[in-house]
């Protein structure tokens, strides 16, 4: 019997490795003329149009009220599919993943400098299309205007900037906004979306909030600033006994928190910040993002009886996200919520 024995000699495997690589090479090339003759599907196989039908379903029945999205046109861009929507007379860019799993309602190019004013004001709806939204929401004489949030996502603060600068330039407005809490109670405790952390600051907020009530807007003016708690709580002069024993007392502070957690669940609220008025959830991209005035506009659309306020200019420059010592700051001008935001949503 025989035996033979092979030696590999590394110049041959080198210059066969070399050989595969030019055959793939000029296979792709020849696929850039035709991409269709040589196409490698990944993951589902979902086509484009598919994903993006499965998007505007999703956005019409999960981030609109008393608006549908129509769809524009199907694309790719930089790896997502990109599906042009349009609500009234508006058009928006939201992308999907290609597996259709994921929705991105915005996304941030960071090749962009969003910094300047002016360049963040691009996006701001007409005045028809506010017009038309504005006459589509349901009036009532005392409207309530609810955004669930979480005290450490970028954007809840955003959001809380938002409303802090409405209550302190449109005060007679202050009785038609509640801030509300998004998280859950497990074993007797709060839990939260980022951690123990956030959870104890959002019951801290929930308690001032219903025990404390007229420094709430003070204390929050504060937090937004630097998150630094303690000298927040001198500046807005809380009462810290108070305080401490809302949030040890599971008869108060987790009962109120309670309530709100069961409103999540009843709203189906996914994301922070996310806007519900008198019931039914609102875009506030809708009336020209995460500004003042946008928030203004929505309660006076709402509102039988408008105040005078109503006829005034509010800010019209979107809040910075995150923690920030002034409204405006070099991280604003991303993160619209419903059709098409930036939020913080639950690991899934």
């Amino acid at each position: 019997m025989f035996k033979f024995r092979f030696k590999l000699d590394k110049n041959l495997m080198l210059v066969s490795i070399a050989i595969i690589g030019i055959i793939v090479t000029g296979v792709l090339i020849l696929s850039s003329g035709n991409p269709g003759q040589f196409s490698f599907k990944i993951g589902s196989g979902l086509s484009n149009e598919v994903i993006a039908e499965k998007a505007l379903g999703y956005i019409n029945k999960n981030l609109l009220s008393g608006q549908t999205a129509a769809m524009v046109g199907v694309s790719e861009e930089s790896g997502l599919v990109k599906i042009k929507i349009k609500i009234s007379d508006r058009e928006f860019d939201s992308y999907a993943s290609k597996d259709g799993k994921l929705l991105f309602p915005q996304v941030i190019n960071m090749e962009k400098d969003i910094s300047q004013p002016e360049q963040r004001q691009n996006n701001q709806p007409t005045a028809e299309s506010i017009k038309q939204t504005c006459d589509s929401l349901k009036k009532t004489d005392s409207p309530e205007l609810e955004a669930y949030i979480v005290s450490k996502c970028p954007f809840g603060l955003q959001m809380q900037r938002v409303l802090a600068d409405v209550v302190k330039n449109a005060p007679s407005l202050a009785k038609n906004i509640k801030v509300m809490y998004i998280g859950a109670i497990s074993n007797g405790k709060i839990t939260a979306m980022h951690g123990e952390a956030e959870a104890q600051e959002n019951l801290r907020q929930i308690c001032v909030r219903d025990e404390q009530n007229s420094k709430y807007w003070d204390y929050i003016g504060c937090h937004i600033k630097a998150g630094d708690v303690d000298n927040c709580l001198v500046s807005a002069a809380i009462d810290k006994n108070k305080l401490n024993s809302c949030m040890s007392d599971k008869n108060k502070g987790l009962a109120y928190a309670k309530k709100d957690f069961d409103l999540n669940a009843k709203y189906n609220i996914g994301g922070s910040p996310t806007l519900m008025l008198d019931g039914v959830q609102v875009s506030e991209s809708l009336f020209g993002g995460r500004t003042s005035e946008a928030l203004k506009s929505i309660i006076c659309c709402a509102s039988s009886n408008k105040a005078d306020i109503c006829s005034a200019t509010l800010n019209t420059l979107e809040a910075a996200a995150s923690f920030s010592e002034t409204y405006v700051g070099s991280n604003s001008g991303s993160g619209n919520s419903g059709a098409t935001g930036a939020n913080c949503a639950p690991a899934q």
